[in-house]
């Protein structure tokens, strides 16, 4: 195992991750607030109005970014899960637990934003199209999820039941991103491809591109706190708690030393 990798699997201590996320949540916080305000600015001020939809399609610069986030999101959630199933790091539960509201959080953004969207440009909120289905089953995978870990007593029975149901539900990810090509839908193809120029004019594309990593570094600094908080709950018996956690409850001077 090479040094690198060395250095890196400390942090699945609870201790040393506790520690780490609390240097990194200001940093991640701080940039997602910044590339918010420039993404609104831009896409809100900025970029034109569509020749077709006019000012309402300025909803994209949210529902895209909620969208991507809930389909990476569910499939990290996964990969954390397939880690707990697997070989058993404690470290792995606490994330993928740590993600699920996250992700939820943005599939319903996207649904919400979709519905909007689709009223003027479809002439009603709702249709049965197959990403929009698709994307409803992967808010009830997520909440299901959620559930499933609170409706069992046994932590690790809970996470086992829960990691299996993110691991089958990862196969909703791929219909949801493939299903404008797989099925005659209303829904409108990617704008932006891996492998093509994007179709869209350059102040549409770079506020999309920097709500998209204020998503990002939103959703990072939220898991790590949300992280920390079921570490703590975890690990309350262990003795490096007392470090961080005063006997009312509160923050203590070591957690702002480490």
């Amino acid at each position: 195992m090479s040094d690198d990798a060395i250095r890196w699997m400390k942090y699945s201590s609870p201790r040393n991750f506790y520690f780490l996320a609390g240097r990194l949540v200001p940093w991640f916080g701080w940039a997602a607030v910044l590339f918010a305000a420039i993404g609104l600015y831009i896409g809100f001020f900025v970029a034109p109005a569509d020749y077709q939809q006019g000012d309402s399609y300025r909803i994209m610069f949210i529902h895209v970014p909620a969208a991507w986030m809930s389909m990476f999101l569910y499939l990290l959630l996964a990969g954390y899960a397939l880690i707990n199933v697997v070989w058993r790091i404690k470290m792995a539960d606490v994330m993928a637990r740590s993600l699920a509201p996250t992700g939820a959080m943005f599939t319903f953004l996207a649904l919400w934003t979709g519905a909007l969207w689709g009223k003027p440009t479809w002439g009603t909120y709702w249709v049965w199209d197959a990403r929009l289905t698709s994307e409803l089953i992967l808010l009830f995978l997520y909440l299901g999820y959620i559930g499933l870990h609170n409706a069992i007593d046994d932590r690790e029975r809970a996470a086992r039941a829960a990691s299996l149901l993110a691991m089958v539900g990862a196969v909703n990810v791929p219909i949801i991103y493939f299903s404008v090509q797989w099925w005659n839908t209303l829904h409108q193809g990617a704008s932006i491809t891996v492998t093509g120029a994007p179709t869209m004019a350059w102040s549409m594309f770079s506020a999309l591109i920097a709500m998209a990593l204020a998503s990002w570094m939103y959703s990072i600094a939220v898991v790590l706190i949300r992280a920390q908080a079921e570490t703590l709950k975890r690990e309350r018996f262990a003795a490096w708690v007392s470090e961080v956690v005063g006997d009312d409850g509160s923050p203590t001077t070591s957690r702002i030393r480490n």
